[in-house]
């Protein structure tokens, strides 16, 4: 997993609440065993919209989405986070998510970054107006900023700021205790089941 850090560009503005994951990337797609290829099938029943704003030339290439509250509802599928992440998305900003997406996404590497409502309809005003103004998500400092001095602080819970910064997934986060594991296989009965060689 790469580390997440400091996300700059301009913004994708998904003006649109209850954005569920079957929207985000429908059953259909499902099929496959990779986690590659899903970024062409996100929101594929909007696309065949041409003014669908994931269409938008001048939103080509957004690191940022930003969408309405209660994002990436409906069924856990991990598929969402990868559709999301493959279409170029590195941080969602919203007024809420749904749990287990936002779960899925910590554990996959993208950032989401909940503000109240008045700052995510200021910041989708502003995409919608001038597409490629920037806006700049530094994690470290829990921040939300544009150019203009408009600045946000947001809440993480300190674990998923930590393997986020520092792009770790669960098996990284657990080859840091290999020693231990191997202490403690050395210590258990022979009769017990070996997790190792």
């Amino acid at each position: 997993m790469e580390p997440v850090t400091t996300v700059s560009g301009h913004a994708i503005p998904l003006d649109r609440a209850d954005v569920d994951t079957d929207q985000i990337i429908p059953a259909r797609h499902l099929k496959k065993i990779e986690r590659t290829g899903y970024g062409p099938f996100a929101f594929e029943s909007w696309r065949k919209d041409p003014d669908f704003v994931v269409n938008r030339p001048e939103y080509a290439g957004a690191p940022i989405l930003l969408a309405g509250p209660n994002f990436g509802g409906g069924s856990s599928r991990e598929h969402a986070v990868w559709a999301i992440q493959q279409m170029g998305v590195e941080v969602v900003i919203a007024p809420s998510f749904a749990d287990i997406f936002r779960n899925n996404c910590a554990k996959m590497g993208l950032l989401t970054v909940t503000l109240p409502p008045p700052d995510c309809e200021h910041l989708m005003a502003r995409a919608m107006e001038v597409p490629d103004a920037p806006i700049r998500v530094d994690l470290s400092a829990q921040t939300v900023s544009t150019p203009d001095g408009w600045s946000r602080g947001f809440e993480i819970d300190p674990f998923v700021k930590h393997t986020l910064l520092n792009g770790l997934d669960g098996i990284d986060i657990t080859l840091q205790h290999v020693d231990a594991i191997a202490a403690y296989e050395r210590g258990r009965a022979a009769f017990r089941p070996r997790t190792g060689a």
